[in-house]
Formats: C-alpha cells, structure tokens, sequence
C-alpha cells in the first residue's frame, strides 16, 4: 500500500485508556508518512488536554460533558447542561471540521468523540471507530451505525456494531512488549532484585494503585505470608497509596523480617517490558491495555476486574480469555481471601502455566496500530 501524506483528526480522551491508543494510531501515521497532519480533538478540562500536547500533537477543545450517576448538587447542575454542551459541541466541530478538511476522522471513546464523529459523519467525512473493551462504550455503540469502519479487540463484538463493518484489529500497544528471553528474563530479575531460580510474582494495580488488591497483600502479609517459601513479590502499589504502604511494611517488618526481604514493593514501574519479563504469573486488573499487554508478553495472569468503571467492561474484557483457558478471575468482592492463595497455588503447576501462556499467546494480536492505519488509509477517497 502506498502511504500518502493524510489529514487526519482523531478524538479519544477522558482516560489514559482512550487517550494511549489514539496517540499509538498518531504515531504510526506519522512514522508511514511523515508529512501527515494530525489534530486532535478533546473534552476541555480532561487529561488529553494536557497528555496530547506533551506526546507532540497540537489540540482543540469541546465544552462537552458527561452524565454523572451520582446523585449530588453539583451532578445536578452538571446534568442540567449536558444538552446545550453537546448542541455546542457539535457546532464547534462543524467549525473545526470545516477549517482543518480531514480526509478521514477517528474516534477512540471518551466524551468528544461523540460530537465530533456524529457531527464529521454528517458532512459526509469517511469516520473509523476502534473500540477497546468486550463490552463496547455508550459513545461508541451510537456511533455504530454512522461510521465505515470499527476496529475491535475482541470476538462477539457483533451484538453492538454492524457485521459488514467490523474489523479484528487489536488494541495498540507498546512495542517493546514481547515474549521473554531467557536473557530479558535475566535483566528483570537484576532491575527489580529478584532472586533467579526462585519463583516471581508481578501484582499491578495501575499508575494510581488498586485499593482492592492492595488490601489483599496486607492481609496476606499480616496473615504471615503464608505459602511463600521460594517466592519474590514484586507489587506495585501505585503512588496514590504509597505512603501508607510504606508505614505498613515498616511495622510488618519487626514480626517477619525474612519474608518481607523477599517482597519489593514501588509505587511506579519503568520497565513493564522486563516486569513481565520476570514475572511467572501476573496479577492485574482488567483494563483494555492491560489484557492486550498482557497477551502480547504471552503471561499467566489472574485478573481482578475492577467494578468501578462503566457497564463492567472490564469484566467482559478478563472473561474474553477466561472463556479459552487464558487466564484466571478472581471476583474483586473476593480477592481479600481468594487473591494471593489463588496466585501461590498456580506458581505450583508449572504445566497449568504453560497452557495459560500458550492460550493467552494465541489471543495476541500484534501491530494493532499498523492494522488501524491500513483501514483508515482504505477510507480516502
């Protein structure tokens, strides 16, 4: 295929989970024809205002807003207004539509997509949709029936979309996300100072850190970490609760100075490459990223969906490999007592690993972005 220089307007915001894979998208654009121009629309006041700008992408803003479930004062005057800021919005798109001439506009999720697409889909502009998780996004499955193509990650995707019009893509991910070698496998142990020839335990809960699974290892750990003889725990707590897991494992560390020594907790990661490449068997929870992430480093993972995100999804997401034998879930509501007898219980079934690596392997779906770009490139005219 012969890659022309494009005009191309991308919308996706509102979590890092829309905002990574439309700037993946961007990037791979960029990196097939360099002359591209690419303008990203946003949500004012939500974090693609700031993460596109510093990924190299120049950004407009809609006053769009989102319903808010929550019964306060405040979601009261916010809902009052959704209407008349989606009204403005999709002027204010017409207006930038008609400024900048995309050749093709692309929505990620998030609240500007939905103004953007349905206004650009009007004009009559070729729109593409890539949509994430299992379960699809409310601005997503309106969009459904108005765009040419929809890119997913996952089987089934037909109960939300047209047929004709969906497209097995995958998610973007990072690129240096592969299989490990024996020499990666090596490198993780010394970066995060685990003990080769013992088994490793990776447990993620996100930049932020999961309430739940963070939780779960301190009662472990004040239980007397029970079953951890020839195991390293490599735990990333995240930094909104860093602090007071640093206060805790001080005080654990006066009753039970030997296993703790075998615990490196952090509230960041750098290196998920070698992380993973580390790692025997993963904890995560379930965003889109994360699975995609996951089955492209072919790991044996335990998800633990979080509940706070809309219509479950990532729920739908874990089942997706579940459902193959891919991986295992554990209910939120239960992984105080079911997470980390779950996670020593597989370091012990060196074969039910192997399967679930295997099965997770077969479910990667590499270059996503590269196979993104192919569609949107089939839809100039």
């Amino acid at each position: 295929m012969e890659y022309k220089s494009l005009r191309i307007m991308i919308s996706g915001g509102g979590t890092g989970g829309h905002i990574f894979p439309a700037v993946s998208i961007a990037n791979k654009l960029k990196e097939l024809n360099p002359q591209t121009e690419i303008l990203f629309v946003g949500a004012e006041g939500k974090m693609e205002m700031e993460k596109v700008p510093a990924a190299g992408y120049r950004i407009v803003g809609l006053p769009i807003v989102g319903l808010q479930r929550q019964l306060s004062l405040k979601n009261i005057v916010n809902d009052i207004q959704v209407p008349f800021k989606v009204v403005s919005s999709i002027f204010k798109a017409k207006k930038i539509l008609r400024e900048f001439k995309p050749q093709v506009v692309v929505g990620v999720g998030g609240y500007a997509s939905a103004p953007l697409l349905w206004a650009a889909s009007g004009m009559g502009i070729p729109c593409l949709i890539q949509e994430q998780n299992g379960f699809a996004g409310l601005t997503n499955r309106k969009l459904g029936n108005r765009v040419q193509k929809i890119c997913v990650a996952y089987e089934g995707m037909e109960r939300f979309f047209p047929a004709d019009k969906i497209v097995m893509t995958g998610n973007p991910i990072r690129s240096i996300i592969v299989p490990a070698t024996p020499e990666m496998k090596a490198e993780g142990e010394k970066e995060y100072g685990l003990t080769p020839g013992k088994k490793h335990l990776f447990i993620v809960g996100g930049s932020l850190g999961s309430g739940r699974m963070n939780q779960s290892m301190k009662k472990w750990i004040a239980d007397g970490c029970p079953g951890m003889e020839g195991v390293d725990v490599l735990w990333q707590c995240g930094r909104y609760y860093k602090s007071g897991i640093d206060a805790f494992m001080e005080e654990q560390k006066a009753r039970n100075p030997e296993a703790l020594s075998a615990i490196r907790h952090s509230d960041f990661i750098g290196r998920m490459d070698l992380a993973y490449a580390a790692a025997d068997v993963v904890i995560s929870r379930a965003g889109a990223s994360s699975v995609s992430e996951l089955c492209a480093a072919h790991k044996a993972t335990i998800f633990i969906p979080s509940p706070n995100v809309a219509e479950d999804h990532q729920t739908h997401n874990a089942m997706a490999l579940v459902k193959r034998d891919a991986a295992l879930l554990v209910r939120d509501a239960e992984a105080v007592e079911k997470m980390m007898p779950t996670a020593l219980e597989l370091l012990k079934d060196p074969a039910r690993i192997a399967a679930l690596e295997e099965n997770a392997g077969k479910m990667a779906l590499p270059d996503a972005a590269g196979k993104i770009a192919d569609e949107i490139y089939s839809l100039v005219k």
